[in-house]
């Protein structure tokens, strides 16, 4: 590989099936602690809500227990919903991490509500629009963590005056131009949304205002990884990861499975067709078959950095896969 790669997780804490919130929470902690062994640079928790088996939804909570059991990787949100929440409100959250581990905090930033509008509503108190208001609530927050700040009526305490990385995340080209604009790192979710990827960072490249926070472009794009020590080996382990996508299109959502010889007799070929285009960023295989996959990838995209996450429902075999993708990418 050309380039030095920056390597980075994103943890989500499913819960399997026969585990719980507690076991999913438990599970996270001992991935971060092992990618912060293998040398990744940060581990990113996401914000979800009404979902029975994502434990994530409190991410800043999370965020705080996995940093307080890790000892220098980075541990952000990838992301926090804004429209979500008061600008303020975040601000004094991170404000209030990034002063218990200092240089250990990042702060992604998404605009769609992390659930189904219903769940939305709950949660923003029946104001749906606010998700028009994300690039002046980024703003609102960057004036809230700058040292600016110090004569206004309204401020963050803690917060004001800390470095807190700002990220806009995206899965469309609408969020390029936002992060291009304002001069921010851009983070696209190609685990998920893949159909935009290249088009969105090439936007970014192109668009790209140089800024306080960034001189130049920074792209972090984050994939599926399934690795294990032989093709065979992944492509089995990766049917956990098929079947809980599967569940997400047919609505039919369950703990994370157990993997099965075969994927094939649980889908029908449309079904298949909306999987795979959902998860068309997905590399799966042993450390040979990644590097030459993943050599390509980086060469074709020229990302800065790769954020793998894999749903792997043994706990053992999701740890070697992280290590196996470390010395693909070594």
């Amino acid at each position: 590989m050309a380039k030095q790669l920056t390597l980075s997780a994103l943890d989500l804490s499913v819960i399997i099936q026969g585990g719980d919130a507690a076991t999913a929470i438990a599970r996270t902690v001992e991935a971060a602690q092992h990618v912060e062994r293998l040398g990744y640079t940060r581990i990113w928790l996401a914000e979800h809500h009404n979902m029975e088996f994502v434990a994530s939804s409190a991410t800043s909570v999370l965020i705080g227990h996995v940093a307080d059991k890790t000892h220098h990787i980075r541990v952000g949100s990838g992301g926090i919903m804004l429209p979500n929440h008061a600008p303020l409100a975040v601000a004094e959250q991170f404000g209030t991490l990034e002063t218990l581990y200092p240089g250990r905090i990042d702060l992604g930033l998404g605009r769609a509500p992390g659930t189904d509008q219903l769940t939305a509503m709950a949660l923003r108190r029946n104001n749906l629009n606010t998700a028009y208001h994300f690039p002046a609530d980024i703003r609102e927050l960057q004036l809230y963590f700058s040292e600016d700040n110090i004569d206004g009526r309204v401020r963050a305490f803690p917060g004001e005056g800390l470095d807190i990385p700002i990220w806009v995340l995206g899965s469309s080209t609408d969020s390029a131009y936002l992060a291009a604009e304002m001069g921010l790192p851009y983070a696209f979710a190609a685990h998920f949304a893949p159909q935009q990827f290249r088009a969105a960072i090439s936007l970014y490249r192109e668009h790209f205002k140089p800024s306080a926070a960034l001189e130049k472009p920074y792209v972090l794009a984050c994939v599926n990884v399934i690795a294990a020590d032989t093709d065979e080996e992944a492509h089995v382990l990766a049917t956990s990861m098929y079947r809980m996508f599967l569940g997400i299109i047919t609505n039919t959502r369950q703990p994370l499975q157990p993997p099965v010889p075969s994927i094939d007799p649980y889908w029908s070929p449309d079904v298949e067709a909306a999987v795979k285009a959902m998860t068309a960023c997905t590399f799966i295989g042993s450390r040979e078959t990644l590097h030459a996959q993943l050599s390509r990838f980086v060469e074709e995209t020229e990302i800065d950095e790769l954020m793998t996450t894999g749903n792997i429902y043994d706990q053992g075999a999701r740890l070697k896969s992280y290590s196996i993708l470390q010395a693909a990418l070594a």
